[in-house]
């Protein structure tokens, strides 16, 4: 009997630890936000959240108001739904809400990258240097010569004068921005090596092609790789294709290319001086590839899509394109030079500007997440003050909580290009809720400290696609009639979200 009796207190310990760990215990303190746990154990509402993040976040917003606490994956996540408070999140001090830890976490699972001291601080750095101020001047112009080689390579060639051809449309603009964007970064075929930089540039269509090829199969794991529910046999995959792009974009491979940016050469130099492995910069290589281009290509798809299926924008936004051009000195004719689009130029664009805001406003939904360092309140718009544990998270999910606000943004489903502009053309920032002015009113690249350093390189991306096709093509939907796709449910809190299915559509050079 004797014998028994600790064996027993034993199992009673670890089943109460088991329990413990598992959530059981946890009940609402005082000042506390709302807290759901969900009918599993642990789980809570993974599974809801990973299915539909939107329909869960609307669901428990309504069961419990604009913050609540729910038990997901094990960890317990805090969400903030009130725009106007947003402030006490992206504001608040890093010692007490924090973003590399679950970033790193992350990171490490999709990519295998294992960070180092200083990594977020100098990528940030390393990304106001060269994709910001004089340093976006190289990028757009690197990215318009590449654009041009991708787009506009047979004019004066003969090939396929004035012939119609088919695609869908979500993967001409997802490929085009992607592969154009690629080669800007991670430099170009050397014409030296080759030959000719005629043969360079056509090795580097074939080489950007074949690379958004396996991109697109690594992008379509993604969510499920990130949520860690992948079945064996793609989890296979996922390896297979990690492996590829460790070798294609491997430090010794992009260092023989030509025309490497500043950014890419700088991350590279800084882990090196750093002693980092060559094996783990080729991962880092393989995160920066997703992280530049992985959003755009998308965006590209909305924008474009957008403007098709509304006459009144696209020719608002030709007609600004058409007085840019002819401002800039430059014309568009047959035998005549290609058409050179400068950041100076890009600046000039307030409507293209609006109706890229708005297709991100209908389209991005990252959640921003922050790990709880220290027992802290958090502040509400109206006055009250909530106590959040140390070892929670706090996640704000701008979506749902103003982008699809009816009280900000009237008519939310609604596209409309010129909704961020003001009646005398410029820029409209003044958007309120409950009669106070909404601060943080769309937020498709994050906010605070972790907002994304290479937003205006991308934007500036978008807005060259859509120059280029407006100006040298005609385009048009097979079927005029069939509705823009839905979104994919699935992919919500990862950026700029995909269509269910693409929608076809022609197009051709103009003569």
């Amino acid at each position: 009997m004797a014998f028994f009796v600790p064996v027993l207190l034993t199992l009673i310990i670890s089943v109460l630890g088991a329990l413990y760990l598992l959530g059981m215990f946890r009940r609402r303190r005082p000042n506390e936000p709302p807290l759901d746990k969900g009918v599993i154990p642990w789980l809570g509402y993974a599974l809801d959240f990973r299915d539909n993040s939107a329909q869960f976040l609307k669901k428990m917003q309504q069961k419990h108001g604009d913050i609540f606490t729910a038990q997901i994956g094990g960890y317990y996540f805090t969400f903030l739904m009130d725009p106007l408070s947003f402030g006490s999140v992206v504001k608040e001090a890093r010692s007490k809400l924090g973003f590399e830890e679950f970033a790193h976490e992350l990171v490490a699972r999709v990519f295998s990258y294992h960070n180092i001291s200083g990594d977020h601080k100098h990528l940030q750095t390393s990304s106001t240097k060269y994709l910001m101020g004089d340093g976006l001047v190289v990028m757009t112009q690197a990215m318009m010569e590449n654009l041009q080689n991708l787009m506009l390579h047979s004019i004066g060639s003969g090939q396929g004068k004035n012939t119609w051809q088919q695609d869908g449309l979500f993967h001409f603009s997802y490929n085009i921005v992607f592969r154009a964007g690629y080669l800007a970064l991670f430099g170009n075929e050397s014409a030296k090596t080759v030959g000719s930089k005629e043969k360079a540039k056509e090795i580097d269509r074939l080489h950007s092609e074949e690379l958004f090829n396996e991109f697109r199969k690594y992008d379509r794991l993604f969510p499920r790789l990130a949520y860690a529910v992948l079945p064996p046999k793609d989890k296979i995959e996922a390896e297979r294709l990690k492996r590829h792009f460790w070798n294609k974009l491997s430090v010794k491979n992009c260092m023989n290319k030509d025309n490497i940016s500043g950014w890419i050469a700088d991350q590279q130099q800084f882990r090196e001086e750093l002693g980092m492995p060559e094996p783990m910069q080729d991962r880092f290589m393989f995160l920066l590839l997703w992280a530049s281009q992985g959003n755009t290509g998308p965006s590209s798809f909305w924008l474009l899509v957008y403007l098709m299926k509304d006459p009144e924008a696209m020719k608002a936004i030709k007609e600004e394109i058409d007085q840019v051009i002819k401002s800039s000195g430059q014309t568009v004719k047959p035998g005549g030079p290609l058409l050179n689009l400068t950041r100076d130029m890009l600046l000039k664009t307030p409507v293209l500007d609006s109706a890229v805001e708005e297709s991100l406003r209908l389209t991005a939904a990252p959640v921003l997440i922050r790990a709880v360092l220290e027992d802290m309140n958090l502040k509400m718009a109206d006055g009250r003050a909530y106590a959040i544990r140390k070892g929670d998270r706090v996640a704000l999910f701008p979506y749902i909580a103003v982008q699809m606000d009816p009280e900000v943004h009237h008519e939310p489903h609604v596209f409309k290009y010129n909704r961020f502009l003001n009646a005398d053309g410029t820029k409209k920032v003044d958007f309120y809720k409950n009669g106070k002015k909404v601060k943080y009113f769309t937020m498709p690249w994050g906010a605070g400290t972790t907002i994304c350093p290479g937003r205006f390189f991308a934007v500036n991306e978008l807005k060259q696609f859509v120059f280029l096709m407006l100006t040298y093509f005609e385009f048009e939907l097979l079927n005029p009639k069939e509705e823009i796709p839905p979104i994919d449910q699935t992919r919500w809190g990862f950026g700029s979200m995909q269509p269910t299915h693409d929608i076809e559509f022609r197009y051709r050079i103009r003569l």
